[in-house]
C-alpha cells in the first residue's frame, strides 16, 4: 500500500506541469485569434484598455469549458508518453504493478478537471455572458459603433435587427443599412437606406440613427396589409438601456440562464419549439462537457503507453486529432439536436459515450499486451507480411552457392 501511494503521488505530480502548460498555451492561442479585434477596438474605436481587458475576462469561461477537458487529455497523454519513453511503465510492470493500478491518480486528476469545467459551465458561462451585455450597455454612446459589426445582422437591441455593409467609426457613418423593427406588436417594419449617421445622447442613454434617401415597408400581420413609402430623412431611436438584452427587459439567452433558470424554463415551457430544444441542449451540455474529462483522460492512457517508440510530437498530434473528433461529434450533435433529427440529450452525451468506449477498448488491449495500430503504414506492413506469395518471391531471388569440401578425394579430371 505504501508503494502504491508513492506511485500515485508521483503520477499526479507529473500530470500538473503539462496541464498548466497546455492551459497557458491554449489561452494564448485564444488571445491570438482575437488580437486583431482587440487592436481594432483600441485604435479605431478609442475603447479603453480596461474595458477591453474586462471583455476578454468575461469571455474566458466560454473557452475554458473546452480548454480544460483538452488540457486534461493532453496532460495525461504527455505524462504517459514520458513514462513510456523512460521505460518507467516497463519497470512498474516488472515489479508487479498492472496498468489498472495506475488509473487512480488519473481518475483523481480527471475529477478535478471535471469540477473546474462544471464551475465554468454552470456558473462561469452565465456570469460572463451577462457581464458582457451589462458592460456593453454601459459603454459611452460614442463607442457604440465598436459593438456593431460590418456585414453582420446585429441583434443587440431589443426587437431591432440592424445590418450595415460598412461602418466608419471616426464619423459614425453607416452605409447600406437594413433595419427590421418588431417593436410594434404584430407589425414588422423594414427600413433600407444607403447612408446613416449615429447621433448619441449620453444624458438620456439613447442613440439616434438618422437615415437618408431610403424606403420603408410596413407589414401588418393581423390586417394582412403592406404599406411602402420613400423618405428623405428618417430617424430610428435606439435605447441603450434596452440594448444587449436589456437585463430584465426581455428573455435571456440560453447561455445566460443559470441552471435553475434553465430547469424552470424547461418545466414551464408551453410548447416544444426551437428555443425549447436549444435550452434543453444547453442544459445537457452543462453536464456533458465536464464529464468529457473522464472520457478523454481514459482514452489518453493507452495512447500514451502504446506510443512509447514515437516522438512526443506524435503524441501531441494524436491527442489533438482525437479531441477534434470529439468536438466535431459535439458540433454535429448540436446541429442534429436543434434540427430535431434525434433528442438533444443524445446529441450532447453521444461524444462522451463513443470516446469512452474507444478509450475502454484500447485500455483493455493495452493491459493485455496486445498491439494497437494507429496508422495505415502498420496495417500495410502487417498485410504484406501475411501474403502467401511474399516468401516465395523473396526466395526466388536467392542463389545457391556450391560448397567445396575442405578434404577428401577430388573427382578425376575429364579426359581430352
Amino acid at each position: 500500500m505504501r508503494c502504491n501511494a508513492v506511485i500515485y503521488r508521483y503520477i499526479f505530480r507529473e500530470l500538473v506541469p503539462p496541464f498548466l502548460i497546455n492551459m497557458v498555451f491554449l489561452v494564448f492561442v485564444f488571445l491570438m485569434t482575437t488580437i486583431l479585434d482587440i487592436t481594432d477596438l483600441i485604435v479605431n474605436y478609442q475603447v479603453g484598455v480596461d474595458i477591453v481587458g474586462r471583455m476578454i475576462l468575461y469571455s474566458l469561461p466560454f473557452f475554458l469549458q473546452f480548454i480544460v477537458p483538452m488540457s486534461v487529455m493532453m496532460a495525461v497523454l504527455l505524462t504517459f508518453l514520458k513514462m513510456s519513453a523512460d521505460n518507467e511503465i516497463v519497470a512498474l510492470k516488472s515489479g508487479g504493478v498492472s496498468l489498472y493500478a495506475l488509473l487512480p491518480p488519473v481518475l483523481a486528476f480527471c475529477t478535478l478537471g471535471c469540477l473546474v469545467t462544471g464551475v465554468m459551465t454552470v456558473h462561469g458561462l452565465p456570469w460572463g455572458k451577462s457581464a458582457i451585455k451589462t458592460l456593453g450597455a454601459r459603454l459611452d454612446t460614442g463607442s457604440l459603433t465598436a459593438l456593431l459589426k460590418e456585414r453582420t445582422f446585429n441583434d443587440n437591441f431589443k426587437d431591432i435587427t440592424l445590418y450595415a455593409g460598412k461602418i466608419d467609426p471616426h464619423q459614425n457613418l453607416l452605409t447600406d443599412v437594413f433595419i427590421e423593427d418588431r417593436s410594434s406588436g404584430g407589425q414588422v417594419i423594414t427600413v433600407v437606406s444607403p447612408l446613416g449617421r449615429l447621433v448619441g445622447d449620453a444624458g438620456r442613454r439613447t442613440l439616434h440613427l438618422r437615415l437618408e434617401n431610403g424606403h420603408i415597408n410596413q407589414v401588418d400581420l393581423d390586417a394582412k396589409s403592406v404599406h411602402a413609402l420613400r423618405f428623405d430623412t428618417y430617424d430610428v431611436r435606439l435605447d441603450l438601456n434596452r440594448a444587449f438584452g436589456g437585463g430584465k427587459h426581455g428573455p435571456k439567452d440560453e447561455e445566460e440562464m443559470t441552471l435553475a433558470e434553465l430547469r424552470g424554463y424547461l418545466a414551464g415551457a408551453a410548447e416544444k419549439n426551437d428555443r425549447y430544444y436549444l435550452a434543453l441542449m444547453e442544459f445537457h451540455k452543462k453536464f456533458s462537457l465536464p464529464f468529457a474529462c473522464f472520457a478523454l483522460g481514459i482514452l489518453a492512457v493507452p495512447l500514451g503507453i502504446t506510443s512509447r517508440s514515437a516522438k512526443r510530437a506524435f503524441g501531441i498530434g494524436l491527442g489533438i486529432f482525437f479531441f477534434l473528433g470529439y468536438y466535431l461529434m459535439l458540433s454535429a450533435g448540436w446541429v442534429f439536436g436543434e434540427a430535431g433529427i434525434y433528442p438533444p440529450a443524445v446529441g450532447m452525451w453521444m461524444p462522451n459515450v463513443i470516446t469512452g468506449i474507444i478509450g475502454g477498448f484500447l485500455l483493455v488491449r493495452c493491459a493485455q499486451e496486445r498491439p494497437i495500430a494507429f496508422g495505415l503504414p502498420d496495417v500495410l506492413l502487417r498485410y504484406a507480411a501475411k501474403r502467401p506469395g511474399a516468401n516465395r518471391r523473396a526466395g526466388a531471388h536467392e542463389r545457391k552457392v556450391p560448397t567445396i569440401p575442405a578434404s577428401g578425394p577430388r573427382p578425376p579430371a575429364p579426359k581430352p
